[in-house]
């Protein structure tokens, strides 16, 4: 709240919730201020609806801000495309520069003076001529925020930690990039190593993408991945060994308590099985059955969330700057070639295994006990 000297309220800024479910909640409300962080989570139809409720008679001229991060998905992509040059990233000259708008039928009108609009649209009287709306787009970036930088530095290296495609969203503002081929995985982006020290290992977990379809003629069922991955004391990750395989459901049960006694036996207690939980009731049923068979073994189920994109950001973002190593093995060619694919590759079974793998062991490496 604002007071003003003699203690009287004289403005309020409340903080909210906005979505399609909600929207209607909001009917009636008279709103001087519309400040929306990060745009492009919202609904386009919430935007517009909220428009509407942009007006007040308390003597503030009703006006709307609105911050984002890139997202060329986003509705918003569309509506700031004069803003943005054709290689993604904001045209420095048109940053601040404003333009007007007329939205009729969902269809956007724009025009660089709103008299321009006046004629094109016929407006005359002091009523219709009020009908244009002024939008602009500021860029900005981290390099803009110097206090942040000041008091917080090492935050721009976290930003360029992130992974190729997030970085270029986060750091650069290029409003055009998405997921593609080689974007995520490039096998020169690792160190290929014959064996590791077991004694350097911190952490190491073999995890598992289920799948239980044979194959037959010339069908191309999904695999069953298992990621076997390892945390050295110095932070660096090894992709250890790779298994991916079309079997059935009893073959893939067998297949995982196997590789589990083998694994444990070469690398100690440190080993860690995961298992996901898939979507669905009967999920956690295959998850329990799995954890019944490992009896005797450290197990972790984890329930599957979020896009495989996201899930497998944090292990890209290691593997592009550099801290992943690769162990030789047979196996070498068919993972490096369906990771560099990913995420347009058919099968993603091993990516998924290495995204689970590798947060189990960047997880596990917080736990004190693992650095003693």
């Amino acid at each position: 709240m604002f007071r003003d000297k003699k203690g009287n309220v004289t403005s309020k800024v409340t903080f909210s919730y906005l979505n399609p479910s909600n929207m209607q909640t909001w009917k009636g409300s008279q709103i001087c201020f519309l400040g929306f962080d990060e745009l492009c989570d919202f609904d386009e139809k919430c935007f517009w609806f909220m428009l509407s409720r942009n007006r007040s008679t308390c003597g503030v001229q009703p006006y709307i801000r609105g911050t984002c991060n890139p997202d060329p998905d986003s509705w918003v992509r569309k509506f700031i495309d004069w803003w943005i040059g054709k290689d993604g990233y904001a045209i420095q000259e048109r940053s601040g520069v404003i333009r007007w708008m007329i939205r009729r039928d969902e269809k956007i009108y724009w025009a660089n003076t709103k008299e321009e609009l006046w004629e094109q649209f016929d407006l005359k009287t002091d009523e219709e001529k009020q009908e244009p709306k002024s939008v602009t787009f500021i860029a900005s970036s981290i390099y803009d925020n110097q206090e942040l930088l000041k008091v917080n530095p090492q935050y721009l290296g976290n930003l360029k930690a992130m992974a190729e495609v997030e970085r270029e969203r986060f750091l650069r503002g290029n409003w055009n990039i998405k997921p593609a081929s080689g974007l995520y995985f490039k096998r020169s982006q690792v160190t290929m190593v014959t064996d590791i020290n077991k004694k350097d290992i911190c952490a190491i977990c073999r995890a598992w993408d289920l799948a239980a379809t044979e194959q037959r003629n010339d069908n191309d069922p999904d695999r069953t991945a298992g990621v076997l991955m390892a945390r050295k004391r110095d932070g660096t990750v090894v992709v250890l060994d790779v298994i991916n395989q079309t079997i059935g459901a009893g073959d893939v049960e067998n297949l995982i308590y196997n590789t589990a006694v083998a694994d444990r036996a070469k690398y100690g207690n440190l080993y860690v099985v995961r298992i996901p939980i898939d979507p669905g009731a009967a999920g956690k049923i295959v998850a329990n059955s799995y954890v019944k068979k490992l009896m005797g073994f450290r197990v972790k189920t984890e329930r599957v969330t979020g896009s495989k994109i996201t899930r497998s950001t944090p292990f890209a973002a290691q593997w592009q700057n550099g801290n992943v190593q690769v162990v030789v093995g047979d196996w070498n060619d068919a993972y490096f070639t369906q990771l560099e694919f990913f995420p347009e590759s058919k099968h993603d079974d091993m990516v998924d295994a290495s995204s689970d793998s590798f947060n189990e062991v960047a997880e596990s490496t917080f736990n004190p006990k693992n650095l003693l």
